[in-house]
């Protein structure tokens, strides 16, 4: 239950006050202090949701109480009570940051509204603070998943090529095989650039049906096909000042590329069903497994949209042509699954490692992170070389 700290050396008014505040407050302990002193010792013990204060008292005055109990807790909340000779003194109060003052003889209904909403300053102050905590853990979450583990040469090129992109609003293209981690490279480019604040929105081109891409990249207005019972803003809005992130481009149809093409050139984009012409500044990172110059000779994909898309290209390897980097991503997938599961990290052993190493790894870093959570679930308290064998079917 939280407190409320009642400082006052009359025990008539302390007494009067505990009894009119605590039939409004239920939900609310209170603790009286008959001096200054004794006040600041109680907010040195604990914290207080409120601290009603006279402001002459004897020991230490409400003023003294307030100063040094905000330099020891800055986030405490301060109603001061004074006499009608004390107005400066409240006055002075508030500008050392007491959130309210009440002039004696008290007025209940005022002082019962300056308490209650005290208190839900109070209340929306703390949400604040704990949305704040949760944000940040959650941004260091994000941060940890979408981590580049590795110091193997290929990973290291890499890494300096994003260094050296994310400075510049150039269009990038990622490419590579599945799993590599060309979505951790998107990532790290959006989050090292200026564009960092802004949103990074995702589209797997892949994975949404070629009548509902044009929709889904540019918005459409209520009415303009079966099923569009309201407007939709579409994702290059949604990533304006910002970047957006093409996931999987090669399987984009062409009708779909033609679009694209003429948001790029032009950096604005019509919703489906309307002649207005939206402007967007959005960043453009792709990526594709497939061979480009193999999709446009065979008339698949746009070569002018290609042009305009890799303007940097990055090649990301797959797990098999950086195999040193296999310990080191073994240990961070052990301790984001420790984490997942609420269980200690386990350790894999040398001859474990050379084990992984040994083998191919077809569905690269995305396939190596599901044998580390299947041999951490049915493996030893170590997990070894048998574990391997026993659980790794290759």
């Amino acid at each position: 239950m939280q407190k409320i700290l009642i400082v006052e050396d009359e025990k008539a008014i302390s007494g009067v006050l505990h009894s009119i505040l605590s039939d409004e407050l239920t939900d609310y302990e209170f603790v009286i202090a008959e001096d200054g002193l004794e006040g600041y010792k109680q907010v040195e013990k604990e914290d207080f949701a409120l601290v009603i204060s006279d402001i002459k008292m004897p020991k230490l005055s409400g003023t003294e109480l307030l100063k040094q109990s905000l330099a020891l807790k800055p986030e405490t909340t301060f109603i001061m009570i004074s006499g009608h000779a004390d107005i400066d003194s409240a006055v002075s109060c508030l500008k050392e940051g007491a959130y309210d003052f009440i002039s004696k003889p008290i007025d209940i209904n005022r002082l019962i509204t300056s308490v209650k909403n005290a208190l839900v300053k109070e209340t929306l102050k703390k949400e604040n603070k704990n949305l704040q905590t949760e944000n940040k853990t959650l941004k260091r979450k994000v941060s940890k998943k979408y981590q580049m583990i590795g110091t193997s040469p290929a990973l290291q090129k890499i890494q300096d090529m994003i260094e050296k992109v994310a400075a510049s609003d150039a269009r990038v293209l990622i490419t590579g095989p599945n799993g590599a981690g060309k979505e951790l490279v998107a990532h790290a480019i959006h989050n090292q650039s200026d564009r960092a604040r802004g949103p990074m929105i995702e589209v797997n081109c892949a994975a949404i049906p070629s009548e509902l891409i044009e929709s889904e990249l540019f918005g459409h207005v209520k009415g303009s096909f079966t099923g569009a019972i309201k407007d939709k803003q579409g994702k290059f809005e949604q990533a304006n000042g910002g970047t957006i992130f093409l996931d999987e481009i090669g399987d984009m149809s062409l009708i779909a590329q033609a679009k694209v093409l003429r948001a790029l050139q032009e950096s604005k984009v019509s919703p489906v069903g309307s002649d207005k012409e939206i402007k967007v500044d959005v960043r453009v990172i792709a990526a594709t497994n497939k061979n480009m110059q193999k999709e446009i000779e065979e008339g698949k994909f746009r070569e002018d949209l290609y042009h305009r898309l890799s303007v940097i290209e990055i090649y990301v390897p797959p797990l098999d042509e950086r195999k040193e980097d296999i310990k080191l991503l073994v240990e961070h997938f052990s301790g984001m699954i420790a984490d997942e599961h609420g269980t200690s990290t386990k350790k894999f052993d040398d001859k474990a490692i050379d084990a992984l190493k040994a083998l191919s790894w077809t569905g690269n870093i995305r396939e190596l992170r599901n044998v580390v959570e299947r041999l951490i679930i049915l493996g030893g308290n170590t997990v070894s070389e048998g574990d391997v064998a026993s659980f790794v079917r290759k």
